[in-house]
């Protein structure tokens, strides 16, 4: 009986499990609408009764999964702290947690539900191919970040002491500085604030040419480590 529920709940190419991961991502997506059209102001009450009837369904569904798949792993601890064991559990918390509690009231509880989405990237062999090129590439990736963090300060003590006594107020410290340093660096430059000095500007332009290099590092990385994962995946 395990063996043929495993068979079933896991991806495996066989026509029980090709329907019940189908199934799966319908109610996903019913539920994702069913969530936005929620937001829709002045719902009649008959309304809100079907989108409560089609949340609870789900849940009982998604609740389903999740005990199944607990019961068919060989490591019921390891699958329960996975990646996508932590996803499906936070897919049904919030209606646990808000029972007898009205949902609108908890925004936190709601934003939780955004969550069921991520089960999807279970089922879609792109997003496999992604999460295996980023595990491929983390040391580049994280010593990225830790490059970038650098950067990112470096360019908020920059400008703190280049424009900190003509603008006291946009960069009164360098901890208001990392706003600046932030949009510069990647490229987003939102013009809330900027420098006004000659040599804040100059510093500007040198910060940009870097931003334009940070921008683009990380999408070589990561094609990279795309490409290496699909070929691997067609030797085998």
């Amino acid at each position: 009986m395990k063996q043929y529920l495993k068979n079933i709940v896991e991806i495996n190419d066989n026509r029980s499990s090709r329907v019940f991961a189908y199934c799966i991502q319908a109610l996903i997506f019913i539920s994702i609408v069913s969530f936005s059209y929620e937001t829709v102001p002045d719902l009649k009450p008959l309304t809100k009764k079907i989108l409560r009837a089609i949340e609870i369904f789900c849940v009982v569904v998604f609740t389903i999964e999740y005990l199944l798949r607990i019961y068919v792993a060989d490591n019921k601890g390891r699958f329960i702290f996975s990646f996508y064991g932590i996803i499906d559990f936070l897919a049904i918390l919030p209606f646990y947690l808000s029972l007898g509690i009205d949902l609108r009231s908890l925004r936190a509880l709601r934003f939780l539900r955004l969550f069921r989405k991520l089960k999807l990237m279970r089922y879609n062999r792109a997003i496999k191919h992604f999460t295996k090129a980023i595990s491929m590439a983390k040391e580049e990736i994280l010593l990225f970040l830790i490059v970038t963090l650098i950067l990112i300060y470096f360019s908020a003590v920059g400008i703190y002491y280049f424009e900190h006594e003509v603008q006291p107020d946009n960069f009164s410290s360098i901890f208001d500085s990392l706003w600046w340093a932030i949009i510069t660096l990647t490229t987003v430059g939102y013009g809330d604030v900027y420098p006004i000095t000659a040599g804040g500007k100059v510093f500007t332009f040198f910060i940009l040419m870097i931003g334009l290099g940070i921008v683009a590092i990380p999408t070589g990385i990561i094609s990279s480590a795309l490409t290496k994962s699909v070929d691997k995946k067609d030797t085998n």
